[in-house]
């Protein structure tokens, strides 16, 4: 397996450190739109055993034609997607052109219905993706989307839990909480705070069998989730998310959420950015210093402003869980359950030099890969994690040293 991998950020370097120990690819090019960044994920493998395997370059994700002809010129025959949401379509088109496989974390963008959009959906997350499906299947060529944490593992766990724990589902809750800290800021997010924007201040999603997919106001229907090993008790909202556009593709369930732990501090920052514009993507038009007119997109401006969250492993303190929580019955009995993967920032510091937001991202898609390599899991068209058999990415994602639990509740 060839793999161009596209993004050199937190996530993109921890994918570089994670599958520099695993044997079963040829060659990765890691290309970014900043070629020192590339550079720099490649050059941190210095020593290890599979260094010859990585090379860097440089690429414009917005630049469909230049992705392909790198895939092409690399001979690579999947192409990972480790950009930020805005970049999903251009590469998820120029891996098909290219003839590619293509894997993502974060699917394409949604877009609030008009009049209602705290009742009804718009364009949906994943729709621009889904639409050429029938493309991707007449290629032949497999879209693996939503394969990172939350989407990705948590969707492995709903489809475990509908083959091997429950006869009947009545609700799939992804859960994700922590109580991570970071020493010397007021505030730094754990994980992009350009993606973490677009996910809380959009309106959540929420599928009932009865209803189909609809939505509801920004960190709605507040509940406290007790999250495992040592983590406890965190206020969870409604966030719009992937797994509820996924999940009901593919297990049967009565009701689908996603609740984040965020926190009221900073619910409130989210609020109050939203309140004077500066979630906005549109540009704006400011005065440069020298004088001159230019426009910036305030929420890039907020980007800027806030430390890189790659960069906080060694000042941060804590754990944190990505989980699915799953009610329903078994053998007639009522059954619940939580489903989690706990990482400690201390040891993937110690073992991998990345903070843990970003490693437990980045470990799944690696996995993900292995599994495509293998033959384990294979397809083709646009399909979710939970298109695959479960227990081969849970078994791998053990032997990777990164357990996962399961607690009766």
């Amino acid at each position: 397996m060839r793999i161009l991998l596209i993004g050199a950020g937190g996530v993109g370097t921890a994918v570089t450190r994670i599958a520099a120990r695993r044997g079963f690819f040829e060659r990765m090019v890691v290309a970014d739109y900043d070629p020192a960044r590339a550079e720099a994920a490649v050059a941190a493998l210095s020593g290890t055993a599979g260094e010859s395997r990585f090379a860097a370059a440089r690429i414009d994700a917005s630049d469909e034609t230049a992705v392909a002809e790198l895939l092409a010129r690399e001979g690579c025959d999947v192409l990972l997607n480790a950009t930020d949401p805005r970049f999903v379509m251009p590469l998820f088109r120029a891996a098909l052109a290219a003839g590619a496989h293509y894997l993502d974390m974060a699917m394409s963008l949604s877009r609030p219905h008009p009049e209602r959009p705290h009742s009804e959906t718009g364009v949906k997350l994943g729709d621009e993706q889904f639409a050429l499906a029938e493309r991707w299947e007449a290629a032949g060529r497999l879209a693996l989307v939503g394969i990172g944490v939350e989407p990705g593992l948590s969707d492995v766990f709903a489809r475990y839990a509908a083959e091997e724990l429950f006869d009947e589902i009545e609700e799939i809750g992804v859960r994700d909480g922590a109580n991570l800290t970071v020493d010397g800021y007021e505030f730094a997010p754990s994980f992009s705070i350009w993606t973490t924007i677009e996910e809380c201040l959009n309106p959540p999603v929420v599928f009932e069998r009865e209803r189909g997919w609809f939505t509801t106001p920004p960190f709605s229907e507040p509940e406290v989730f007790d999250f495992p090993e040592g983590i406890g008790p965190v206020e969870c909202v409604n966030v719009e998310h992937e797994e509820v556009l996924l999940i009901p593709r593919w297990v049967g369930a009565r009701r689908v959420t996603f609740k984040y732990g965020l926190g009221s501090e900073f619910i409130n920052v989210l609020r109050v950015l939203h309140q004077i514009g500066l979630d906005r993507t549109e540009p704006v038009t400011v005065t440069a210093r020298d004088g001159r007119r230019a426009e910036v997109s305030p929420r890039d401006v907020v980007a800027a402003c806030l430390p890189d969250p790659a960069t906080l492993g060694d000042r941060m303190h804590g754990k944190t869980c990505a989980g699915t929580w799953v009610t329903g019955t078994r053998d007639g009995r009522p059954r619940e359950v939580y489903l989690y993967h706990v990482v400690d920032n201390a040891w993937s510091m110690r073992e991998y030099g990345s903070q843990a937001v970003v490693w437990q991202t980045a470990i799944n898609p690696v996995v993900a890969l292995e599994l495509v390599a293998g033959g384990e899991w294979s397809g083709s068209g646009v399909l979710g994690p939970e298109a695959f058999p479960p227990r081969p990415f849970l078994d791998l994602l053990t032997a990777y040293g990164s357990p996962w639990g399961m607690r009766e509740q």
